[in-house]
């Protein structure tokens, strides 16, 4: 289920983006960003509708994730009834 990020408190977001930022790992590209910089990437594809906030019922957890990659995810749910 998609939760839409204005709904969040502000400093929850915050928490959210640099939580998920600090768990994906090594950056590939040639320059390494900051911290602020990852989160405000974060914030910026959540607010032109890239990435999305999604809450699974089944884990009982919150992911960030691209919008097109909960697309799919839902078809493919969709695709198994």
């Amino acid at each position: 289920m998609i939760i839409p990020w204005k709904d969040i408190a502000p400093e929850t977001l915050e928490n959210l983006i640099e939580t998920f930022v600090l768990r994906e790992g090594t950056d590939y590209g040639e320059h390494e960003k900051a911290l602020s910089q990852k989160v405000e990437d974060v914030r910026r594809q959540l607010a032109n509708g890239e990435a999305v906030l999604v809450w699974s019922e089944l884990h009982e957890t919150i992911n960030i994730m691209p919008h097109s990659q909960f697309r799919e995810g839902e078809e493919e749910q969709n695709d198994v009834y």
